[in-house]
């Protein structure tokens, strides 16, 4: 069984910060740490989609995060629905390529990139910590 199995199907709540309830960030900050040895800040939580998108794009974090092209498991994901990207999730080497996130009406999902475009989601870039050994 992959390590990702047992998140599948936990809830999202807009201020969840786990384990019983997770949002998008907190879920990645905990798979990150948990699976990839990779310590994360807390980005904070804003109703209005282009505060929290120039949150998440002004963030200092950013500047410890790489764009990739050649994806590996760990990865950040950054997706859109709209105009801005407000979503993360982390991508998974299993069956070609899927990203694991945490979305409001679903909880934590493991989906291809077909599975995400039926959706809504668009990904808007891949990324790597730097200090990322493996």
């Amino acid at each position: 069984m992959h390590w990702a199995t047992p998140y599948i199907g936990q809830p999202w709540s807009k201020h969840g910060q786990g384990p019983e309830a997770w949002n998008c960030w907190s879920f990645f900050r905990h798979v990150q740490q948990a699976h990839f040895e990779v310590e994360t800040p807390m980005v904070p939580y804003a109703d209005d989609l282009l505060v929290l998108a120039r949150l998440f794009r002004d963030h200092q974090e950013r500047g410890h995060w790489q764009p990739v092209t050649a994806y590996r498991d760990g990865d950040g994901v950054m997706m859109r629905t709209a105009r801005y990207p407000i979503h993360v999730g982390v991508w998974l080497e299993v069956d070609g390529g899927r990203v694991l996130h945490c979305a409001a009406g679903s909880g934590v999902v493991c989906q291809s990139r077909r599975d995400l475009a039926a959706n809504g989601w668009r990904i808007d870039g891949v990324y790597r910590h730097r200090g990322a050994t493996s």
